[in-house]
């Protein structure tokens, strides 16, 4: 095996400390900045900063017994089963999927995002940036949203290299909203599917607001649906969920 052969196959392999016995200083040193760069392209970043939930959340099965004794969350856990949320381990895919969904419907969102996902494919940084903003637009998406898209995939890299996980809430939220098209709601849709943290509430989400409605006639505002929904702390994710399945029984995602 020649010098370049060994460069190709090290750098197939990405793992440099298993290709030192092969190659000289210079060539290692090589193969150690490309190594550099694939963890660092928004489509690879290691660590921790990128290391979302994926599946049942840790919390989820206690969750259940807590709001099991709640007489509201315990018949709608009977209602519609155990089985809830799971973490699809993809923020930037969170992100611009919440985005396409903000302030329309469930129906029309899904019909929104399936045309998008036809246009790019997988939803990378790098697979968002082929297209124009008239092109993203083209799927039903407002002009808006099409420009905050492709400026998010702009800025993935600042994005991304957060240290999510051992943040607090209120760091997660700063730090997303100082993008634009990222507001309060779509930061806590982030921290609900993406980081599947066990106690977010969104306040002016209208489907959660109209939900608790439902349950409770005497409930008027959102500042009152806000109240009410204090009493499934620690778990109120969870709540999230079996509120969103009162007025739309297909599970929502983001």
């Amino acid at each position: 095996m020649n010098e370049l052969q060994r460069i190709l196959a090290c750098l197939h392999l990405l793992e440099p400390i298993q290709c030192a016995q092969y190659l000289s200083v210079a060539t290692f040193a090589i193969i150690g900045l490309a190594w550099s760069w694939h963890c660092t392209s928004p489509q690879n970043l290691c660590g921790s900063s990128l290391i979302m939930h994926v599946g049942i959340p840790d919390w989820w099965e206690d969750g259940l017994k807590h709001l099991g004794q709640d007489p509201i969350m315990g018949k709608l856990i009977e209602q519609y089963g155990p089985k809830g949320l799971e973490g699809k381990g993809d923020l930037f895919n969170t992100l611009i999927r919440s985005i396409v969904g903000q302030q329309i419907s469930v129906i029309a969102a899904e019909s929104i995002w399936n045309r998008f996902l036809n246009l790019v494919g997988d939803v990378r940084p790098e697979n968002v940036l082929k297209f124009t903003q008239e092109e993203i637009a083209s799927c039903g998406i407002t002009r808006p949203k099409s420009g905050y898209i492709r400026g998010l995939a702009e800025s993935s890299k600042v994005l991304l290299e957060f240290p999510y996980e051992s943040s607090s809430e209120d760091e997660i939220k700063k730090h997303l909203i100082q993008f634009k098209g990222i507001g309060p709601w779509t930061a806590e849709m982030v921290m609900i599917f993406s980081l599947c943290l066990p106690d977010i509430y969104s306040p002016k989400d209208i489907g959660l607001v109209n939900a608790i409605k439902t349950l409770d006639s005497s409930v008027t505002t959102m500042d009152q649906a806000e109240q009410i929904a204090k009493q499934w702390s620690p778990y109120r994710t969870m709540a999230c969920w079996y509120l969103w399945r009162i007025l739309d029984p297909i599970p929502v995602e983001y």
